[in-house]
């Protein structure tokens, strides 16, 4: 096996699933926990997929064995399972999950569809909720829709969205992105665009890992999240947010630059954490700060 199919064929043991919901289906990957224990979900970013957060499908299968607090008093079977339980989702769109239904849609459109998700996987205790770039939109909007439900909020590399930005620029971000899409097509965009997910320092599976999963995004689906991006604005959704947030990113992250996430975390009076000299694809390439930031357990060597 060589070393650029190593983190695809370990991918592998964190299979696909789907479960039909009241507003569609989701294909998802789950790992540690069984299901109803979850305690993490996870959401990827638009040139992406589940297949991003393997690293923290690892460490929660990893994770140290326990007994459910309420296991005893549901009359269930005291059987030890790993600590942490993650859930990630194939987002509306994306994989085999069925897209949402407006051809521009909004964050709450993607909200909507997570929590049907949950209600159908019958995880209705709250959660730690984490998006990644595209994927804060949605995590934000979610929260903010059902903020009971979610007992912390991260958001990693967070997008903001142009939802507030000048109409020029707005559209100009939207038509820019679908054009290089319409162009390049996915596997086009994964070969060129793929590295800059990266840092320098990333090595070369890393990077094979981000163009696989880049290259299977449907163009359909990338153009609905495109609308999203255009018109949704992260802030809007946290400003009078009660629930408990998080804002991470790598310095090296060409994307979302460090010193627009660390504007937004200054704006909602919470601190930036700094994941140290990594890319964008931080949950991959810095795996360990990620995991710390998440309160996973870090990853072994």
């Amino acid at each position: 096996m060589t070393a650029s199919s190593d983190l695809q064929h370990r991918l592998q043991a964190h299979a696909l699933q789907q479960i039909d919901t009241a507003l569609g289906t989701v294909q998802y990957r789950h790992a540690g926990a069984p299901v109803p224990q979850t305690t993490h979900v996870l959401l990827h970013g638009i040139g992406s997929g589940s297949g991003s957060w393997l690293m923290q499908f690892e460490t929660a299968t990893k994770s140290p064995l326990h007994l459910a607090a309420d296991a005893k008093s549901e009359g269930l079977a005291a059987v030890p399972s790993p600590a942490f339980g993650v859930l990630a989702w194939e987002a509306p769109g994306y994989g085999a999950s069925t897209p949402v239904a407006p051809a521009e849609p909004l964050p709450r459109d993607y909200a909507e569809r997570l929590w049907a998700w949950l209600d159908a996987l019958g995880v209705t205790h709250p959660i730690t909720l984490v998006g990644h770039s595209l994927g804060a939109l949605m995590a934000a909007s979610a929260a903010a829709a059902q903020p009971a439900r979610v007992s912390r909020l991260v958001l990693l590399a967070p997008a903001q969205g142009y939802g507030l930005a000048d109409a020029a620029l707005r559209t100009q971000k939207r038509d820019d992105r679908l054009r290089a899409l319409h162009t390049l097509g996915p596997q086009g965009m994964a070969s060129k665009r793929g590295v800059a997910m990266l840092s320098p320092h990333a090595s070369a599976e890393q990077l094979a890992l981000v163009q696989h999963i880049m290259a299977q995004v449907h163009p359909a689906g990338y153009t609905q999240a495109t609308h999203m991006l255009s018109q949704g604005d992260v802030a809007t959704d946290l400003r009078h947010s009660t629930v408990a947030l998080t804002i991470a990113s790598g310095r090296a992250d060409g994307i979302t630059p460090m010193a627009g996430c660390q504007d937004l975390a200054a704006r909602l009076g919470v601190p930036w954490h700094d994941l140290g000299d990594v890319g964008h694809a931080c949950a991959l390439e810095g795996a360990d700060a990620v995991n710390a930031v998440l309160g996973l357990a870090p990853t072994t060597p």
